[in-house]
C-alpha cells in the first residue's frame, strides 16, 4: 500500500513540481496558435482547454496504459518504478514537447517536425515510418476492444461483428471536422474512464487486497530480464513514441499555448496514473506473478481485465468499468488513422478541406487497417511494441536538436537524456528479442550500449554543424 500511495504521489507531484521546469525551458508565450491563425473547420478548430485534455488523454490511452500494464506487472514491483519516472521525466516531456513544437510549426505532424529538425532524409524515414506505426495502432486497437465487446454481448455478436463496426465508426471519425464525433464523445468516454480507473482502485483498497511493495527483485516467471523488456512492455504509462503523432492533433485546436503543460503534460501523468492502478490490481488481485502469467496466458489480456472489473465491481459496475477500457482504444485507433490520414496529407501537400479528398486517404488506410486484423493479435503487438519505443527515441532527439538551437545551453539534457535511455532501449530490446536479431543477451548488451554511444556522438556532431560551432 505505501508504495502504491508514494507512486501516486510521486506522479502528482511531478505534474506541479517538473512539469512546471519543462514549461519554463519551452518558454510558452501569447502567439496565435494554429487552432488560430489556420482555422479551416475540419483539423484546425479552436476547443476549450479541458475538453482539449479529455481528448487528448483519450488519443494517448489506448490499450496501452492496461494491458501493457497488466503484462509489465509480471516483472513485479519494479513496474511501478518505471511508470512512475518514465512517465515524469521521459513520457511527460516527450509529449510536451512533440505537442509545443508542433503548436510552433503550425500543427505540423511528427514526420515534418523531424524533417524541419533532423533534415529532408530523416524526414522521409519518418512519413514512412509513422503511417506504419499508425496503421499497426489503429489494428491493435480495432482487435482489443471487440475481444472486450464480444465478452459482454451475446455469442451472435462476434468479435468478427465488432471488428466491422468499430471500422465503420473510424470511417466517421476520421473523415468528420474533429469537433463534430470526436469533440463531442470524447469528453463523455474521458469521465468514464477516470470514474471507473478510481473505482477499481477503490475496489483493490475497501476489499483488502494486498497492494504489492516496492522490490528490485525481478519476478518475472520465465526469467525474462528487466532489462530491455519491461521498457518496451509498458510503453503507454510511461514512454511512448504513439503519442508523439497524437499530441500534434492537438496542437491545432489549443487556443493558447499557456495550455501546453495542462493539456500534454497532464494528459500523459493521467495516463501514468490509469497504468500505476491497473500494474497494481494485475498483483493484487492474483496474488502473485506466476497467477497473473498463468491468467493472462489463459485468459489474454482482455479477460484479464473482464475478470478483475466483475470481481471488484460487480456485474453492473465490471460493466461499466469495461465500457471505460474499450473507450480507450477505440477513441485511440481513430485517432491513429486520422493521424494517418494528415501525414499522409503534409506528406502529398494535400488539401483536406473537401470530404472527397478526406475520402480518398482514408479508405485505403482502413482496408490496410482491416486486412491486418486477421493476423496473430501478439505478432502485432509485439513489432508495435518496438517500432512505437523507437519513434519516441526519434521525437527525443529531434526535441534535443530543436531546443539546442534555441537555447545553445543545457536546457537541452531535460530531453537528451531521456532520448539516450530510448536509444538503448530501442537497440538492445531489437537485437535480443525473438522477433529481432535474437542475439545471446551478453552480445546483446554491449552492442546496444555501443550503438547507443554511437547515436550520441552523431547526435553532437550534427548539432555542432548545424549551429556552426567551431570548440
Amino acid at each position: 500500500m505505501i508504495t502504491f500511495l508514494v507512486s501516486l504521489f510521486l506522479l502528482i507531484s511531478g505534474y506541479f513540481v517538473y512539469g512546471r521546469f519543462v514549461e519554463r525551458i519551452f518558454q510558452p508565450d501569447t502567439r496565435p496558435t494554429p487552432a488560430i491563425q489556420s482555422a479551416d473547420g475540419v483539423d484546425y478548430v479552436a476547443m476549450p482547454t479541458w475538453k482539449v485534455f479529455l481528448i487528448q488523454l483519450l488519443n494517448i490511452a489506448g490499450t496501452g496504459p492496461i494491458f501493457g500494464a497488466l503484462m509489465g506487472a509480471v516483472f513485479g514491483p519494479v513496474v511501478f518504478l518505471w511508470i512512475v519516472f518514465g512517465c515524469i521525466l521521459g513520457g511527460a516531456v516527450h509529449d510536451y514537447f512533440t505537442g509545443m513544437i508542433s503548436v510552433r510549426y503550425n500543427g505540423a505532424s511528427i514526420s515534418e517536425i523531424v524533417g524541419q529538425v533532423l533534415g529532408r532524409g530523416m524526414k522521409q524515414v519518418m512519413r514512412i515510418f509513422s503511417v506504419l506505426l499508425l496503421v499497426l495502432v489503429g489494428t491493435v486497437f480495432v482487435t482489443s476492444p471487440a475481444t472486450l465487446l464480444a465478452l459482454l454481448t451475446p455469442d451472435k455478436l462476434s468479435v468478427a461483428f465488432w471488428v466491422a463496426l468499430i471500422l465503420c465508426y473510424y470511417l466517421l471519425a476520421t473523415l468528420l471536422p474533429i469537433d463534430k464525433l470526436i469533440g463531442k464523445l470524447y469528453p463523455i468516454f474521458g469521465i468514464v474512464l477516470l470514474v471507473m480507473v478510481v473505482g477499481i482502485a477503490g475496489g483493490l483498497i475497501i476489499q483488502g487486497y494486498p497492494l504489492p511493495e516496492l522490490t528490485l527483485q525481478n519476478l518475472h516467471p520465465a526469467g525474462k530480464p528487466v532489462w530491455p523488456y519491461l521498457f518496451v512492455t509498458v510503453a503507454c504509462g510511461a514512454v511512448s513514441g504513439f503519442h508523439a503523432t497524437q499530441s500534434p492533433m492537438m496542437a491545432r485546436c489549443m487556443r493558447s499555448e499557456q495550455d501546453g503543460r495542462k493539456v500534454f503534460y497532464g494528459a500523459m501523468i493521467a495516463e501514468g496514473v490509469i497504468a500505476l492502478i491497473w500494474a497494481a490490481a494485475g498483483v493484487a488481485f492474483y496474488g502473485t506473478t506466476d497467477v497473473l502469467q498463468s491468467a493472462l496466458s489463459t485468459l489474454g489480456q482482455s479477460g484479464v481485465v473482464y475478470e478483475i472489473s466483475t470481481s471488484l465491481l460487480g456485474t453492473l459496475g465490471g460493466a461499466l468499468a469495461i465500457v471505460g477500457v474499450v473507450a480507450c482504444p477505440i477513441t485511440s485507433g481513430d485517432t491513429a488513422f486520422r493521424s494517418a490520414r494528415l501525414t499522409l496529407a503534409d506528406w502529398f501537400n494535400l488539401d483536406q478541406s473537401t470530404i472527397r479528398k478526406r475520402v480518398l486517404l482514408t479508405i485505403p488506410l482502413l482496408a490496410v487497417g482491416a486486412v491486418l486484423t486477421q493476423l496473430n493479435f501478439d505478432v502485432i503487438w509485439r513489432y508495435f511494441s518496438w517500432a512505437n519505443q523507437t519513434l519516441a527515441m526519434i521525437a527525443l532527439w529531434a526535441a534535443t536538436v530543436y531546443l539546442y538551437r534555441e537555447r545553445k545551453d543545457f536546457a537541452c539534457l531535460v530531453t537528451a537524456v531521456p532520448a539516450l535511455f530510448m536509444t538503448a532501449v530501442s537497440n538492445t530490446y531489437i537485437l535480443v528479442a525473438s522477433e529481432g536479431f535474437h542475439l545471446p543477451l551478453a552480445w546483446g548488451y554491449p552492442l546496444g550500449l555501443i550503438f547507443t554511444l554511437l547515436c550520441f556522438i552523431l547526435f553532437f556532431r550534427y548539432v555542432r554543424t548545424q549551429t556552426g560551432d567551431s570548440n
